[in-house]
């Protein structure tokens, strides 16, 4: 089992509201966890990554947490501050 997977069974047993919206937040999640993991990753803090970006820690953990609403050049930003670049995938 994934590490991704492993935290999705934790949250949701501990998160009943989490568990009933899962299905249809599924993608905005997976989006704001692989942010978290990739800069994990990287070695970097939000502060540190905040810091790279010119923002608050407070906005890196909003795009981590609540990945529905970011935007493309945010992703791409993103990316390049933690040594990454943004590849989109259409399938």
């Amino acid at each position: 089992m994934s590490d991704l997977q492993k935290y999705i069974n934790k949250r949701k047993t501990r998160d009943s509201k989490f568990a009933k919206e899962f299905d249809s937040g599924y993608e905005h999640f997976k989006i704001g966890i692989i942010l978290r993991q990739a800069r994990k990753e990287a070695g970097l803090t939000q502060e540190e990554l905040a810091a790279r970006l010119h923002t608050k820690k407070s906005a890196i953990s909003r795009i981590e947490n609540h990945a529905e609403d970011i935007k493309l050049s945010t992703l791409e930003k993103f990316a390049q501050a933690i040594g990454k670049h943004l590849r989109l995938e259409v399938a």
